[in-house]
This record gives structure tokens, C-alpha cells and sequence, in this order.
């Protein structure tokens, strides 16, 4: 079983910028989910196919996580070569946060620079390896279990993301990492006050479990509410809405989300385990209808019935699959067969490091009459 420290690395964007959220989640469950079980699949694939070779991805039986994980592999590999490769690798940071350790997916020791390389399973949410506080965590408890081999310049950082097409590097040296921890330790040390304040904010409340009983992000959530919309019973038409009025809105509603469903969460846990919970109750949700799991008793009966039309027309694999099946060898041969459509535009925050796309005022010319 995977032990995780209390200022682990990878709640490190938590308590680092709400050292009060250490202290809330004391005592709260911490549930597991179908895509944390799934990361954890993920992450077991690639460090068997790491130890054991290609041949653990080939035959694997989930194909679609194996083609994912094949990415991330084939860049660790391309990245260790010709230098020791750790992986999996427990890591302590406890001189700069008492307790502090977590596991690097990957680490690669160079002459002079520290690679550490993570996998993002999920596809959820972009992850950037810039400034990234986990990984830079790893780094600096892998600097500190190998400073002694050599004469390190650099930490670099990758975030590898299959599932979105997503790669990204970036590097620190390893002074700077070292000015960095020392600001991280006095954030370590303020999680200890009693009083340790409360700090709301997007990424550091989305998988927090306290906070549907969180008063500062309940304040927060009522102030931004207010903000936009004085007479909550007579909300106004979103197209009367000025654009400073909708970007208030737009800024609130990840966090507004965030804490109703939690709040949400918390009504339909406290139901299910026979508490009463006022104007509200627990009902079957909706089913799509399946076949029962006798599965060829349901081919034959069907196959009776309605001979051929028991059975949808067999269609293409993907371009993944289709690579998986040539080899990387053979693969360059359907690369013209190959597109990848644009996504549907979807709106994103300025600080996005994504480019924007569609037309600005700039790309028109003035014309005069």
C-alpha cells in the first residue's frame, strides 16, 4: 500500500498556497475514485515496462493505456540513454519540510543535470512542468539523495500527458531550486500554526477535502456572487451583462462549482448512511439498460432472431492501434493517412499558456469610407 506523507509532494499546490488546509483535512476520508485507480494502473504499466522491456506493454490487455503508456515510456527511454535511469524512486525533501518525501515516476542522472520526468495519466486538467511544485519537489529530494555523485547545474522537469497529446519541459538551476526551498520551508513551517490561514483559490480547492466545510471559500463564493449579481431573485439575462460583469462571473464559477458539489457530496454521504438531511432526498439515478453478462447466450439468441443484424459493421482501428500493430518501423507508411482535426474552441483565461485562436481586431484593416 502507497504511504503518502501529510506534506507530500503531490498536494504540494495545497498547502503551499493554504497552509489552513492541512489542519481542515485532519481526520476527513480520503476516498479513492475510478480515475485515481485508474492513474495508478497506468503508473504500474509503465514502471513494469521500464524494469521488464516492451514486452510488457504488448501484452498487456488494457491496449488503449498501453498505447498511452507507450509514449511516456519511449520518452524515458530516449531521455535515459547513456545515463542511469531510477525509477519509482521513493524521495525525501524532509530537510527542508519535516516528513516531506514522495515517489518520482522517474529520474534521470546526467553529468550535470537532474531529469526528473512525471506521467499525468488524466486528461482532465493540462499540467505544465513550469514552476510545477510537485515535480520541482521531486527534484529537490533527488538533488538531495545524489549531490554527492557529482557536481549538479540543473534540475529539468518534464510533465508527460499522453491522453492529451501533452509534453512539457522545463528547467531550474539548481541554486535557484535551493532559494526555492528555503521559501517552501517557511510555507511548511506555517501549516504547523493553529491558526493557519485559509486561502481559497481554484487549483488549491479542487481536490481538497474540506471544503464544502471550508468558511473561507463559502465567503469567498457568496462575495463573488454578490459581486456580479446584487438581487439574487431576479438574476439579469446574461446578454444585458456588461463583459467586466461576465468576467466576474466566468472568474467565480470554477470555485462556486467546486464548492456546491462538494457540498452536494457531503448531503448525498450523509443520506446514504441514514441521516436525515431537510428538503432533501436520495433516488435511483438514471440506467442505460445492458445485456446480462452471459454473453453468448445473448449472441445466440440474437443471432436467431435477426441472423447478420445482430451485429454493427466492423470499423477501423485507430491510428494508435494501427502503429501499435506495424511497429514503429512500418509506422511511417500510414503517416499520410493520418490528420489531426482542430479541437472545438474552448474558452480559457488569459494566463493560459495555450496560443489564442480566431480573430482579433488586429487582423482587420481599417478601411475608410
Amino acid at each position: 500500500m502507497t504511504t503518502h506523507a501529510t506534506l507530500g509532494a503531490s498536494n504540494a499546490h495545497r498547502w503551499l498556497t493554504c497552509p489552513g488546509s492541512v489542519a481542515a483535512e485532519e481526520g476527513l476520508p480520503n476516498t479513492s475514485s475510478p480515475f485515481a485507480e485508474e492513474g495508478t494502473e497506468a503508473h504500474n504499466l509503465a514502471e513494469m515496462a521500464l524494469h521488464v522491456g516492451q514486452t510488457a506493454l504488448d501484452a498487456y490487455a488494457n491496449r488503449e493505456m498501453a498505447d498511452f503508456v507507450q509514449i511516456y515510456v519511449d520518452y524515458v527511454n530516449a531521455a535515459s540513454k547513456g545515463s542511469a535511469l531510477i525509477v519509482e524512486q521513493l524521495v525525501n525533501y524532509g530537510d527542508w519540510v519535516k516528513g516531506g518525501f514522495g515517489t518520482a515516476d522517474a529520474i534521470v542522472v546526467g553529468d550535470d543535470t537532474l531529469h526528473v520526468i512525471d506521467l499525468k495519466y488524466g486528461m482532465g486538467v493540462r499540467v505544465d512542468a513550469e514552476e510545477n511544485p510537485q515535480a520541482m519537489l521531486y527534484g529537490l529530494g533527488a538533488y538531495s539523495m545524489f549531490d554527492h555523485l557529482a557536481d549538479f547545474k540543473r534540475v529539468k522537469i518534464t510533465i508527460v500527458q499522453p491522453r492529451l497529446d501533452h509534453i512539457s519541459e522545463w528547467e531550474i538551476s539548481v541554486p535557484d531550486l535551493l532559494r526555492w526551498a528555503e521559501w517552501v520551508k517557511q510555507r511548511a513551517e506555517a501549516t504547523q500554526d493553529p491558526d493557519a490561514p485559509r486561502l481559497p483559490g481554484e487549483k488549491q480547492c479542487r481536490f481538497c477535502r474540506a471544503k464544502s466545510s471550508c468558511a473561507a471559500l463559502k465567503a469567498m463564493a457568496e462575495d463573488a456572487i454578490m459581486a456580479s449579481f446584487d438581487d439574487l431573485d431576479n438574476m439579469p439575462k446574461a446578454n444585458t451583462l456588461t463583459p467586466e460583469e461576465m468576467r466576474k462571473a466566468l472568474d467565480a464559477k470554477p470555485l462556486i462549482e467546486a464548492w456546491l458539489s462538494a457540498i452536494e457530496a457531503q448531503a448525498k454521504a450523509a443520506l446514504t448512511s441514514g441521516e436525515n438531511f431537510p428538503g432533501y432526498k436520495l433516488v435511483d439515478g438514471r440506467a442505460n439498460r445492458k445485456w446480462i453478462s452471459d454473453t453468448r447466450a445473448v449472441e445466440q439468441r440474437l443471432t436467431d432472431l435477426l441472423d447478420r443484424k445482430a451485429f454493427t459493421e466492423p470499423t477501423l482501428i485507430s491510428p494508435a492501434q494501427a502503429e501499435k500493430v506495424l511497429g514503429k518501423a512500418k509506422a511511417a507508411v500510414i503517416a499520410d493517412l493520418i490528420t489531426k482535426p482542430q479541437g472545438s474552441p474552448t474558452l480559457a483565461r488569459e494566463d493560459d499558456k495555450r496560443p489564442a485562436i480566431g480573430a482579433t481586431i488586429d487582423d482587420f484593416s481599417v478601411v475608410d469610407d
